[in-house]
């Protein structure tokens, strides 16, 4: 006789476990506990088995019928339920471990000794936010073109459509890995050319308004993270360098004594100089005694590497500054362009000298490491002080100094 549901919601358990048959092999078991489980008794190969159906009340009366009958057109069809359900969960289990999420997370790790930290932080970033959520589960075999695209139009309408290419190209990269190591059959990425605009190539956020440099001068002093990092705010915008350069900063190439950092330009291939105002080498004396046994000025965590290329931009972020409209590291040379010339009438060729750009003049020379060397090293100084002024809240008059 079929089972109703109200005898499955009221069986009882025993002393021993109790069967209480349905139709076709299915079948509930009470257990002295309890639990009550739904199973099926079929014949393959002239040999008994059993299947299980799930748990009541999870699986109801009607639900378990229809696991049943399922199970019964598999026999018919001359295949093994029970084989068919372990086949079923192999290759689920494949498609999990062959996830596009997994995968990007073992590109990322193999990558991650030939990249910097920030680069590898970046990327983990937009997978996380932009990616993962929408496409991290799809095994990376499935990956298509139209996929790909809804992925990175999502971030595109957002208006980060920087970020959308960036998401691009690291999606693109991981395909490229999935089919060197044999789980993916090709990149869908090349199909999408064009698909998204290219975005508009934009400058630096930067802070050229006098006040506001002040204020963030002296939100510095709030900064709560490592002395290496708060020593890096301190002095990226007295020397208004490349943030990678200044990062990279190595002991060796200072002379503290003659106040000058010499280094070469990563950009340009040229030799430049840099005077240190008294600030500056102040800093780097305090600094010297935590890093000044090892090769760089600005460690990260690993002391045989220079701090992360995020460093700084990240410092700035904790204090409250929007690193897209307010201020980068890279900002710091755009600051001090605009503030030199307008504010503290500094000749426009001395200031392009100072910041490694070449300047043609009259007998065809691009770039002297040591021209204009008298009024730079008057200028650094006199940056510096006006930036402490600026800092005190000490009134400033813009004057026409030895470096104007």
């Amino acid at each position: 006789m079929a089972l109703s549901d109200a005898a499955v919601r009221n069986a009882k358990p025993g002393e021993k476990p109790v069967k209480l048959a349905d139709e076709k092999g299915l079948f509930l078991l009470v257990t002295p506990a309890g639990a009550k489980y739904w199973r099926q008794k079929y014949r393959f190969g002239g040999k008994e088995k059993l299947l299980s159906h799930g748990v009541y009340p999870d699986i109801s009366l009607k639900e378990a019928r229809e696991r049943r009958d399922e199970a019964r057109k598999l026999l018919a069809n001359g295949a093994d339920p029970g084989e068919n359900r372990k086949a079923q969960k192999t290759a689920r289990n494949e498609q999990v471990a062959n996830s596009f999420e997994v995968i990007a997370r073992e590109w990322l790790e193999n990558r991650k000794d030939s990249v910097t930290p920030g680069q590898t932080d970046k990327t983990l970033a937009i997978f996380d936010n932009d990616v993962f959520p929408w496409m991290g589960n799809t095994p990376i075999a499935e990956v298509d073109a139209p996929l790909v695209l809804s992925v990175i139009k999502r971030i595109d309408q957002r208006g980060a459509r920087y970020t959308a290419h960036r998401g691009k190209q690291r999606i693109s990269q991981v395909m490229r890995y999935a089919i060197a190591t044999g789980r993916a059959m090709r990149d869908p990425c090349p199909d999408l050319k064009g698909a998204i605009p290219a975005p508009q190539s934009s400058n630096f956020a930067s802070i050229t308004e006098p006040d506001q440099v002040a204020e963030m001068l002296r939100a510095f002093d709030a900064f709560r993270g490592t002395f290496v990092v708060k020593c890096a705010l301190e002095i990226a915008p007295r020397v208004f360098v490349r943030p990678g350069e200044l990062r990279k900063a190595e002991w060796e190439k200072f002379d503290l004594d003659k106040a000058e950092w010499r280094y070469l330009v990563t950009k340009t291939k040229t030799e430049h100089l840099v005077p240190l105002a008294d600030q500056v080498v102040a800093t780097l004396r305090e600094l010297h005694a935590l890093t000044g046994h090892g090769r760089y000025v600005f460690p990260g965590r690993d002391p045989q590497k220079p701090m992360s290329e995020a460093a700084v931009n990240a410092a700035l972020r904790r204090l409250g500054f929007d690193t897209q409209t307010e201020i980068t590291g890279h900002g710091f040379r755009a600051m001090a362009r605009t503030i030199l010339h307008e504010e503290l009438h500094v000749k426009p060729e001395v200031i392009e000298h100072q910041l490694a750009h070449k300047v043609p003049d009259a007998l065809g020379t691009a770039y002297n490491r040591t021209k204009f060397l008298k009024e730079r090293k008057a200028m650094m100084q006199q940056w510096a002080d006006y930036l402490d002024k600026l800092k005190s809240g000490a009134e400033v008059i813009s004057l026409h100094g030895n470096a104007a």
